[in-house]
């Protein structure tokens, strides 16, 4: 069995999976992309384990904002972000890079 597993991840981003689906997608050109997903498309850094930043749906994060999506970028982890639906993506993508430079992380390649 294998102990570990590499990847180039250098942090993650967690989308709320309950928010996502009570927000029905809301995100996209046609408004009905979830945010993970248009996340993953719109970072353009790579694929899986590959990617530069990961982007994962996980649990309720227990703060159920009403037609929006709670986001937390591990680089930041005291800092969630509250995401309307129809937001444009690129805002979003915007606001973590923006996070992500304040600090000296790494943003989009």
């Amino acid at each position: 069995m294998k102990s570990h597993v590499r990847s180039e991840w250098q942090g993650a981003i967690l989308v709320c999976r309950k928010c996502g689906k009570k927000a029905g997608g809301g995100f996209g050109p046609k408004g009905k992309t979830s945010l993970a997903k248009a996340l993953r498309k719109e970072m353009h850094g790579g694929k899986g384990r590959k990617a530069k930043l990961g982007v994962v749906e996980v649990g309720c994060l227990d703060i159920c904002p009403k037609r929006a999506v709670t986001v937390v970028d591990t680089r930041h982890p005291g800092e969630w972000l509250i995401v309307r639906a129809g937001t444009p993506v690129e805002d979003v993508v915007g606001r973590l890079n923006r996070s992500a430079d304040e600090t000296g992380g790494e943003g989009q390649p």
